[in-house]
């Protein structure tokens, strides 16, 4: 279904697929501007993943397709059960991707959450930050669902690995790293605009209406995947 979404309805670039470890774990990190950037991702990558995608998608045939496909469902309000689930499928030498900005934005990738840092730092596991550009453009709604045969961009940045050092605390750990993997992300999503001239959305502000008129709410209409 991801390789339909990227190839038939939409046109999809792919770059960067010879960056990705061809065995061994593996966190994908990817910005997050749009409800498709989690199935786009997963429809581009080289190899399988299960995603973190919040746990009120997992709801009717959405709800099916998701738990058919192995993504893991997160419970946003502070359970970490989702993350010790990534980490065993991480130790099986599988794929994890996550959303770490947590919620649709701008995509710049300026603040991400330590989730992301745990897993890579207590797997093990290689860290391929991905940018993903087109899914949203210009002023467009979060909720907006782009017209059919847009060019979209994936890009599948250099491999980093983040390590607790010697005497270090946990906390300490887990700070640097998010703020190493942030920086490895929003440098990368910086790289992908220049390379494919893509850019990313304009976020309102707050109290000045946006040219784009907001589309009238669907029911089911899927909503952030982390």
């Amino acid at each position: 279904m991801g390789w339909f979404l990227d190839h038939v309805l939409y046109r999809t670039v792919v770059s960067g697929k010879s960056n990705v470890p061809a065995a061994g774990p593996v966190v994908f990190a990817a910005n997050h501007i749009s409800f498709l950037d989690g199935p786009v991702m997963f429809g581009a990558s080289p190899r399988p993943m299960h995603i973190l995608v919040k746990k009120e998608m997992f709801k009717g045939f959405l709800g099916k397709v998701l738990r058919g496909s192995g993504q893991i469902p997160v419970d946003r309000t502070g359970d970490r059960t989702a993350l010790h689930i990534g980490k065993q499928l991480l130790d099986d030498g599988r794929c994890v991707g996550i959303l770490p900005e947590g919620t649709r934005g701008s995509g710049n990738a300026e603040n991400i959450s330590n989730g992301v840092a745990w897993l890579a730092i207590n797997s093990g596991a290689t860290v391929i930050p991905v940018a993903i550009l087109g899914t949203r453009q210009g002023d467009e709604h979060r909720d907006h669902i782009p017209k059919l045969r847009r060019k979209l961009h994936v890009s599948f940045g250099e491999p980093i690995t983040v390590k607790r050092r010697k005497g270090e605390p946990g906390r300490v750990s887990m700070d640097r790293a998010a703020a190493e993997i942030r920086e490895a992300l929003a440098g990368h999503v910086q790289d992908a605009i220049r390379a494919t001239g893509q850019g990313l959305p304009t976020e309102p502000v707050p109290g000045v209406p946006s040219q784009q008129h907001r589309p009238s709410e669907v029911a089911g209409t899927p909503a952030d995947h982390h």
